[in-house]
């Protein structure tokens, strides 16, 4: 139409700006999760703002300008939040299409916090409420605590001042502590998965009967931060994870105020990762002082029971002595009685045993005699071959024998080693040699 009016790219995109600013003169509210945050070094922050609800993904892109965030940084420090991917905001801002390259932008100016703060809180609620239905929200708590935790995994950010608080504690109470780590990213992009699969990892040392892989408790420990750095111990995967531990888990995420989803189904929370690692001292050091006091009760009742024994062994050896010495004054008297009639009943008994006496001693004589004459004839033939076997005798016909020098026999060569030093008697003496081939079978056995 020669009556249209044709616009330069120039000119298009100052009349969009226009349009849109006549439009949008108060700026725009829009709400949407943050993706894709990133910083540049002049202190400006980009990030693009996504929203599905509608089951059609929209996207816009924001930009952060570095003298807005100065500005926004003491309200934000206040509700403890800080922006970063996967958060859902309501932000304020104006629209402005950029020409060189044509995108059409928000430039943020504002942020609703409490718009944050309730999407937070309804989406604990919400997993809280599914924890409950399926019977997992008091599981780790159920998990029995163990009288003496020295095996411990770790999840934490390995170089972090949490760890270093966490082991240095450890470390300070001189026990034995057997720590198995696991480093992970606690906060931002990754986070999740990490600490969700390190948590698996660990109750899976947990399960195994090994002395050595068993684990008795975990510990999930990170520094404090603002709350949105929570936001990994709020999401299902790493809550589900904490509840289905074989073992009990303890959170300290060093956060005062804020208590996340995880804190909530862990066996323990405490405030910061010194805590729990006290909490695990303190659960050792009372074992150790149930056992000394334990062990002082046996001693003192074993003691108490040792004296009661005792003094009644002495009632017992007393009335054993005085029974005997009794015992002994009747005899005596049953003694007295009986010894006038002793020589006559004993001249008479002795007669009568002489006479047995004398005939039994008739039949050994003859007894006697008979057994020497054959024992004679056993000792001739026992001489004979004994004459015959005398190792002098041995020697004398050219044999030997050989000895070890710990006066053992050598009758094979697995008898000795080399090296050994043996003893060989001839019938002119002793020669001594040392072996330096066992060697095989004699040529006649060959």
């Amino acid at each position: 139409d020669g009556g249209a009016i044709t616009y330069t790219v120039a000119e298009l995109g100052e009349a969009i700006n226009g349009a849109l600013r006549r439009s949008f003169y108060d700026g725009v509210w829009v709400r949407g999760e943050i993706q894709g945050w990133r910083e540049g070094p002049n202190g400006h922050a980009y990030f693009n703002l996504v929203d599905d609800t509608s089951g059609v993904k929209a996207t816009v892109a924001v930009s952060f300008f570095a003298n807005l965030r100065i500005r926004l940084r003491p309200m934000l420090a206040r509700h403890r939040l800080r922006l970063g991917d996967g958060m859902k905001v309501r932000i304020n801002g104006g629209l402005d299409y950029y020409a060189p390259n044509g995108r059409l932008g928000l430039k943020m100016a504002g942020i609703d916090p409490r718009y944050t703060l309730g999407e937070i809180s309804l989406a604990r609620d919400e997993l809280v409420r599914t924890m409950v239905a399926e019977g997992l929200y008091d599981a780790n708590k159920s998990r029995p605590f163990p009288q003496v935790p020295l095996r411990v995994g770790v999840v934490t950010s390995v170089g972090s001042a949490a760890w270093h608080d966490f082991s240095h504690e450890l470390e300070a109470s001189g026990l034995r502590f057997r720590l198995r780590v696991t480093d992970v990213r606690v906060q931002g992009e990754g986070a999740i998965p990490m600490v969700a699969g390190a948590i698996r990892t660990l109750s899976g040392y947990a399960r195994s009967t090994s002395r050595h892989a068993g684990l008795d408790v975990i510990v999930v420990v990170r520094g404090g931060g603002a709350r949105t750095d929570l936001a990994a111990f709020d999401a299902e995967a790493v809550v589900r994870a904490i509840a289905e531990a074989p073992v009990p888990v303890f959170t300290g995420l060093g956060h005062e105020i804020d208590r996340s989803v995880a804190d909530e189904v862990a066996h323990r929370s405490l405030k910061t990762p010194t805590a729990c690692a006290g909490a695990l001292i303190d659960q050792v050091l009372a074992f150790r002082d149930r056992t000394e006091m334990a062990w002082s009760t046996i001693t003192r009742i074993a003691g108490s029971r040792l004296d009661r024994h005792d003094q009644r062994l002495t009632d017992v050896t007393n009335r054993v002595a005085g029974r005997t010495q009794a015992a002994v004054l009747l005899a005596v008297e049953r003694l007295d009685r009986y010894a006038p009639r002793l020589p006559t009943l004993s001249h008479q008994r002795l007669t009568v045993e002489l006479g047995h006496l004398d005939r039994a001693a008739a039949r050994v004589a003859g007894e006697a005699r008979r057994h020497l004459a054959v024992c004679g004839l056993r000792l001739d033939g026992a001489e004979g071959r004994a004459r015959a076997l005398d190792p002098a005798a041995t020697l004398a016909r050219g044999w030997t024998i050989t000895r070890r020098t710990d006066g053992r026999l050598v009758r094979s060569p697995d008898d000795v080693a080399p090296g050994d030093e043996l003893v060989t008697a001839t019938v002119g003496g002793s020669i001594r040699s040392r072996v330096d081939d066992r060697g095989g079978p004699p040529p006649s056995l060959r």
